[in-house]
């Protein structure tokens, strides 16, 4: 599907991690880009509308240079090719590897077993479960961090790792997770939170925040 607009169209939900990656990738980059907001609790990510432009089902869906590209891991490969600067993956082939050994360790490895789709099937006993997987995946992260942090996840340089870290720690904190149990990664997270482009991206700036009030 081509786009209709000079600049990207992001179709994001507020509470979306997948989303809030996109969105901090993009104002990191300082590419301007219009809103679509996408309310899953209403299910318009089920509409014909919106398969059409992504069958998935799912946010993010970037609409850009004529593509419409989705899953938020793929669209961050595609700003780092096509926008370089700022870099946000490390030219040394080591560290990129363990940047992203780190955003699959959250991508794969426990933002899948929170997402809404999963919660829904469990049911009753779904905040148990959800707490459960993240408290397992940020041991290993925690774990990680203790050979590969600087300032932020990977050295001193603001990475893929710390885009993906930052939604899920705010999942965390949903679940109730008590984030004393890791020091590195609330360390991180917080020289990350006095970043523009992290506080730009948060769901509670988000266009359709104000709709869930």
């Amino acid at each position: 599907m081509a786009a209709t607009a000079t600049k990207p169209i992001l179709y994001s939900y507020f509470l979306s991690s997948c989303s809030w990656r996109v969105r901090i990738a993009l104002a990191y980059k300082g590419i301007k880009y219009d809103y679509k907001g996408v309310d899953l609790k209403n299910n318009e990510h089920l509409q014909e509308d919106f398969l059409k432009l992504n069958p998935c089902a799912q946010v993010p869906a970037l609409v850009i240079d004529g593509n419409v590209l989705t899953h938020s891991t793929a669209i961050l490969e595609y700003l780092e090719e096509t926008v370089p600067d700022p870099p946000l993956l490390p030219k040394n082939p080591v560290e990129a590897a363990v940047v992203r050994q780190i955003v699959d360790s959250i991508a794969c490895g426990i933002q899948p077993f929170h997402n809404d789709q999963v919660l829904r099937y469990i049911g009753p006993n779904s905040f148990i479960w959800a707490k459960h997987w993240i408290q397992t995946g940020f041991q290993s992260i925690e774990r990680i961090l203790r050979n590969t942090h600087g300032k932020y996840c990977v050295g001193n340089n603001v990475t893929f790792a710390d885009v993906c870290l930052v939604p899920q720690i705010f999942r965390a904190n949903i679940y109730d997770v008590n984030m004393t149990d890791f020091p590195l990664i609330r360390a991180i997270a917080s020289n990350l939170g006095d970043l523009c482009a992290f506080k730009e991206a948060h769901p509670f700036q988000q266009p359709d925040y104000p709709a869930y009030i």
